[in-house]
């Protein structure tokens, strides 16, 4: 499960955050997660509890917040949403269409003590 180590890397960086701005306590992390990231947000859940004890995050809320998959179609020079890696565009049929977001993961902002 490759979400144990997205995890683990999260809680890195929260930790290193709160090194460098000297907050001692993380309240809630709020996550983008493209619906295209191949994350399985419960998974990140359960990791996250697991990862996050004995550290400033540890009993912190995990909000996951869901980015949409979109792309831009070279084809008919739209903005598209997107379903699927390297799909069809859903406007125009034409196949190249660049994903624009949907696979991101990152955090989006921590509320600290």
């Amino acid at each position: 499960m490759h979400e144990m180590a997205l995890t683990e890397s999260i809680v890195d960086i929260i930790c290193e955050e709160a090194s460098k701005q000297g907050f001692g306590k993380v309240r809630v992390v709020r996550l983008r997660v493209g619906a295209m990231a191949h994350v399985e947000p419960e998974a990140l859940r359960f990791c996250f509890d697991a990862v996050s004890r004995g550290t400033v995050a540890e009993g912190a809320t995990l909000d996951i917040l869901r980015a949409p998959g979109e792309g831009w179609c070279f084809d008919c020079a739209r903005t598209v949403a997107m379903g699927e890696r390297f799909g069809a565009c859903p406007e125009c049929g034409g196949r190249r269409v660049q994903m624009t977001s949907g696979d991101e993961l990152r955090i989006e902002e921590l509320e600290v003590d």
